[in-house]
């Protein structure tokens, strides 16, 4: 006789026993065979199914043999053997774990973040105040080369065209005016 036929067997006993209890009452000691008898093969099954997770496959015995509490009045009027019953619902609850963390993004540890410095927009909106500032000291022939080749990019023979004057005298202007611009900017206590 099979070790899981033997809880099957003892039931019509524990069927009268239980009709003495309250009908809300689970069968305490059925639920102690099932333990004892199925335990050991379920969880020994579930590894397998959680690739060797022994922590997930006693979660998941664990919550399949709440399952068979929770239904201990349709354990005791099955016949046969419940430890297919039994397969069957851990198998589900694998199943829905993994679809679960499917469905859901991975997490992430914000710790990583917390270490990167965040850019202070104080600073920035400080740093282009002072710039702009400085900027107005400047001529007007001197902002506008640096507008047209540090701000817009413009390579000189580009600011050249665009300003309409020879290369040599954006590179002049270019050369005076950061000159110019370094001075400014001392004078407001940023240095290089």
């Amino acid at each position: 006789m099979r070790k899981d036929s033997a809880v099957a067997d003892d039931r019509p006993h524990r069927a009268r026993h239980r009709a003495s209890q309250s009908s809300s009452e689970p069968d305490e000691e059925l639920m102690r065979a099932l333990y004892r008898e199925h335990a050991g093969p379920l969880l020994a099954y579930v590894l397998r199914l959680v690739a060797g997770d022994r922590q997930r496959a006693e979660d998941v015995v664990q919550e399949t043999l709440i399952r068979a509490w929770k239904n201990a009045g349709q354990l005791n009027r099955a016949t046969g053997s419940v430890r297919p019953w039994l397969v069957t619902v851990a198998r589900r609850i694998v199943i829905d774990g993994h679809r679960s963390r499917q469905a859901r993004p991975q997490e992430v540890d914000p710790s990583p973040l917390e270490v990167i410095p965040a850019e202070d927009e104080i600073d920035k909106a400080l740093w282009l105040m002072t710039l702009s500032d400085a900027l107005d000291d400047l001529t007007p022939a001197h902002r506008e080369v640096l507008v047209e080749t540090y701000f817009k990019g413009r390579t000189v023979n580009e600011a050249a065209e665009t300003l309409g004057i020879p290369s040599g005298t954006v590179r002049s202007r270019v050369f005076y005016a950061l000159r110019s611009m370094k001075l400014a900017l001392e004078e407001r206590g940023v240095t290089a």
